[in-house]
């Protein structure tokens, strides 16, 4: 799979996005997040919760895949 993300130079994680699918995949997270809210909204918040804790596992899997060098944690410019 190709590189979507940039990594953290400190942490564990991301940065910035790298690739016009890194921009994709997190405009279409914040947009089911943001659609299930609005439609959720005060009538079911454990259906709201159920779509977000998914969204948010399954956009965290593509992250983690999709980052250079892949997640680990980094001491700055040395690695």
């Amino acid at each position: 799979m190709a590189d979507w993300f940039a990594p953290k130079r400190y942490g564990l994680g991301s940065g910035l996005r790298i690739a016009w699918q890194g921009w994709i995949l997190t405009l279409a997270y914040v947009a089911v997040v943001s659609g299930a809210g609005v439609l959720l909204a005060g009538r079911s918040p454990w259906a709201f919760g159920s779509i977000a804790f998914t969204a948010t596992a399954l956009f965290l899997l593509i992250v983690a895949r999709t980052t250079r060098g892949g997640w680990r944690w980094r001491w700055g410019k040395e690695d």
